[in-house]
């Protein structure tokens, strides 16, 4: 059988070419963030969340005007459910890569929920310092939601100076 037949493509996703985006705190008023959370609200209401009870859904822009979305996914096996930001950042990489430019996460009233700290430094590698993210107190970039975060700069130390 075909990748095709199987429904996979042939071919990977190409890599997206990134727009002009909104950086940093700044930007937040180029984002339509009804639009956002209404999508977050679309992706919370299929989360599979039969043991908890507490759906979530994601959804965030990239910085070529994509949206990517992703809800949480519970299993009995408690510690290997996935977070919704998990999903939406799979897409992400399913769909050609890029960067998060603003997020929105919302739980089951719809209103702005604060990822967890696995989920926070997923959307550091994946949005970086000036990511916007939408909370219970408004708009905030990255650096702010999850300051002094590791990401792949400290990676590279350990590669540059060896011990």
């Amino acid at each position: 059988m075909s990748d095709e037949q199987e429904g996979y493509a042939a071919e990977p996703a190409p890599r997206h070419t990134p727009a002009p985006c909104p950086e940093g705190p700044h930007g937040a008023e180029h984002v339509d963030w009804d639009a956002l959370r209404a999508k977050a609200i679309e992706l919370m209401e299929r989360a599979y969340a039969p043991y908890s009870n507490f759906p979530v859904g994601v959804a965030g822009i990239v910085d070529d005007g994509r949206v990517v979305a992703g809800c949480n996914v519970e299993n009995a096996a408690y510690g290997v459910g996935l977070c919704a930001e998990c999903g939406m950042v799979s897409e992400l990489h399913a769909t050609g890569g890029g960067k998060l430019i603003a997020v929105s996460c919302v739980g089951a009233d719809g209103q702005p929920l604060m990822p967890c700290g696995r989920c926070r430094q997923l959307l550091w590698e994946n949005g970086g310092p000036s990511c916007l993210l939408m909370t219970p107190e408004g708009v905030l970039p990255m650096s702010e939601v999850l300051p002094q975060a590791f990401g792949p700069d400290n990676l590279d130390l350990v590669r540059d100076h060896p011990a």
